[in-house]
Parts: structure tokens; sequence; C-alpha cells
């Protein structure tokens, strides 16, 4: 499986300050990261390394975001030669409610064989990894995503 980095909908980001905007992004690639590792350490998924796509990830982030690219991220996985595909996004509502997501498709016919959504109260690095793990426990429950 390969995971591609987090995306932010910032559904306030008009009224964030550079310091604002500098912590979201750091905790995307946290995020992003601790997804990585979690679906690792727990033997899920043999995590894939995106290095080897990483001009085609740069070229298609460049013009749109990979959790609504229309197919997008399969290019990827054929690249990549997984099985699947790990599209993440994290839409921020308020620094109170915070919606992260995870949808996980097969890259041979493009069918999301999993798509899950935890919700969490509160904007720190705390919360967001605490969103992760639920993401991560509820596809380890999922027979047929975690195959």
């Amino acid at each position: 499986m390969a995971i591609m980095d987090c995306t932010l909908i910032d559904d306030n980001a008009s009224y964030n300050d550079a310091d604002t905007n500098r912590t979201q992004q750091t905790r995307i690639g946290m995020i992003s990261d601790d997804l990585r590792a979690q679906l690792r350490d727990r033997q899920l998924f043999h995590v894939a390394d995106n290095a080897p796509a990483s001009n085609m990830i740069a070229q298609l982030t460049a013009t749109q975001d990979m959790n609504s690219c229309n197919g997008c991220e399969l290019q990827v996985g054929r690249k990549l030669g997984v099985e699947r595909i790990g599209v993440c996004w994290v839409q921020k509502v308020s620094n109170l409610i915070i919606n992260i997501n995870l949808r996980v498709e097969d890259v041979t016919t493009g069918i999301a064989v999993f798509q899950r959504s935890v919700d969490i109260r509160g904007n720190t690095d705390l919360s967001w990894r605490r969103g992760v793990k639920a993401l991560v426990d509820r596809l380890a429950d999922d027979a047929n995503a975690a195959r």
C-alpha cells in the first residue's frame, strides 16, 4: 500500500496568520508520517516508499488535491506497483471541529475498499494523532480493507 500525504481543507483559511498556517502544515506532515508508521508498525500493510513517484506526485499536487482528483491517485499507485492506495485529508471546520478522513482504493479496479472519517475536538498535536489512531483502528477492524 502507498499512502499519499494528507491534504488540508481549512474552512477558515482566510482568518489564519502565518504561524497558524505553519503549525497546520507541520501537523499535516506529522499525521501523514503517523499514518504510515502505524500501518507499518501494526503490520497491516507493507507501506511503500513514495519516492519513486515523487515527480509524478509533485506534478499532480501542484494543480489539485489528491483526495479529489478523479483517479490520479491510481496513477501513482500503478507507478509504485502497489495493490492499494490510501488518500487522507483533514477538514478543519474550526479550532474545535476537525474531521480526518481516509479512503483506501484498490489500484486495479479503482474501487474504494475502505472510507472512514473521524471527528476530533480540539486543535492540538495530541488530538490529531488520536484521530489518526482511530482511523487505523477502524481500518484494522475491516476485514475487506486490511487483507
